[in-house]
C-alpha cells in the first residue's frame, strides 16, 4: 500500500496559473512517453509515486497519448485506483482533445461533438468523475471557433471539467478564443506550447508577453529540446536513443556539429553553476517567472529526481543570460 511522504511538499515551488485560483508545481510530468501498452506498469507506478513524492501534483496526458491511443489514460487510471485514490484531492489531472483519435469524421479537431465524447472516454478510461484541466489540443481550421469555444465553456458548466486550457494555439489564436471565453465567462487559464533554449517561437509570436498581460498561464513542453539539452548526446548518439528506436521526435540531423557545440558549451556552463545540463536548461525556462510550469516526461524515476533537482538553483546572474544567448547564438 502507498503511502506519500510527508515532506512532498517542503521543496517544490508552486506558481499561479495566470489570473485564477490554481497553483501548479514548477515542475510537471507528462505522460506523453513510456506510459503505452508496451510500457514497464511497474516503472509508470514508481515514476508517478517519485513524482508526488517530491512535490509533482499535476500530470498532463491526452487521449492518443500511447501506444495504443488511449494507453496512457487507461494505465494513468490503474495508477490512480491503486496509489493515488487516497490523493484525488492533492493532483492536478489535465487532458487534452484535437488530434486524431478514432475512425469516421467525428474522431478529430474541435467539433463539439468530438470534443464532448472524447472527453467522456478519458474519464471513462481513468475512472474519474472529472480533470482538472481540459485542453483543446490544436486549433480546428475549419471548425467555427466559436463553436469549439462554446463547447470548451459547456463542458465546465457540465461538472465534468473545472479549468479550460489550449495548446498549440499561437498568439493571434490566443487571443480569439480568449475573447470568446471572457465574453461566456469561462474558466480559460492556460496555454501548453512547446518552449526551450532552443525553440523559442512564444517569444517571437509575442504570446509570451500576451499571456503575462492578459493573466494567462503558460505551461511548456520539449522543455529539453527532446533531450538534446542534457549530456546524452554530449558523445555521440548511444544505441539504445529514442533516435535509433523511434526517430519521429528528434531525428539524427538534428545532432549537427554546430549544434552539438552549443549543448556542450551550455553543458560546461551548467557545471559551473553546479547543475546537470537539463537543470539549468529547466531553470532557464523559469527564469522569469512568465512561465507558470514546465512539463518534463521521463523513463525513470532517477530523471524526475535530477529534473526536480533545478530547484535548488532556480536564479541566474545577468552574466550568465547572456553567456547563454551569445551561445545560441553563435
Amino acid at each position: 500500500m502507498y503511502t506519500a511522504k510527508e515532506t512532498r511538499y517542503d521543496k517544490m515551488k508552486y506558481n499561479r496559473c495566470g489570473a485564477s485560483g490554481l497553483l501548479l508545481p514548477a515542475v510537471s510530468l507528462g505522460l506523453w512517453h513510456n506510459f503505452g501498452s508496451g510500457a514497464s506498469f511497474e516503472n509508470m507506478t514508481d515514476m508517478c509515486q517519485t513524482a508526488f513524492d517530491n512535490g509533482i501534483t499535476h500530470f498532463d496526458l491526452a487521449n492518443n497519448y500511447g501506444p495504443y491511443p488511449g494507453a496512457a489514460e487507461e494505465n494513468f487510471g490503474r495508477i490512480l485506483k491503486g496509489s493515488f485514490s487516497a490523493y484525488r484531492d492533492e493532483l492536478v489531472i489535465s487532458t487534452k482533445a484535437g488530434y486524431d483519435m478514432w475512425p469516421g469524421p467525428y474522431g478529430n479537431w474541435g467539433s463539439k461533438k468530438y470534443l464532448t465524447a472524447s472527453l467522456d472516454q478519458s474519464l471513462k478510461r481513468m475512472g474519474l468523475d472529472y480533470v482538472d484541466i481540459y485542453y483543446h489540443h490544436r486549433p480546428d481550421p475549419d471548425t467555427p471557433l466559436e463553436e469549439t469555444a462554446r463547447a470548451l465553456d459547456g463542458i465546465v458548466r457540465s461538472g465534468k471539467v473545472l479549468y479550460i486550457g489550449i495548446s498549440n494555439y499561437n498568439k493571434e489564436q490566443t487571443e480569439a478564443i480568449a475573447g470568446l471565453f471572457k465574453q461566456m465567462g469561462t474558466p480559460f487559464i492556460i496555454n501548453q506550447r512547446k518552449y526551450s533554449m532552443f525553440t523559442r517561437d512564444i517569444e517571437t509570436d509575442g504570446l509570451k508577453s500576451y499571456a503575462k498581460e492578459h493573466g494567462i498561464g503558460i505551461i511548456t513542453f520539449c522543455p529539453l529540446a527532446q533531450g538534446l539539452l542534457t549530456d546524452r548526446y554530449l558523445n555521440g548518439i548511444p544505441q539504445n536513443s529514442r533516435i535509433r528506436t523511434d526517430g519521429r521526435f528528434l531525428k539524427e540531423e538534428a545532432l549537427a556539429e554546430d549544434t552539438l557545440r552549443k549543448v556542450r558549451a551550455l553543458n560546461a556552463l551548467a557545471k559551473e553553476r553546479g547543475q546537470s545540463l537539463a537543470q539549468m536548461a529547466l531553470a532557464w525556462i523559469l527564469r522569469d517567472d512568465d512561465i507558470t510550469s514546465v512539463l518534463t516526461g521521463a523513463s525513470r524515476p532517477s530523471q524526475i529526481l535530477d529534473n526536480i533537482g533545478m530547484m535548488e538553483h532556480m536564479d541566474f546572474s545577468v552574466q550568465e543570460l547572456e553567456r547563454i544567448e551569445q551561445i545560441l547564438a553563435e
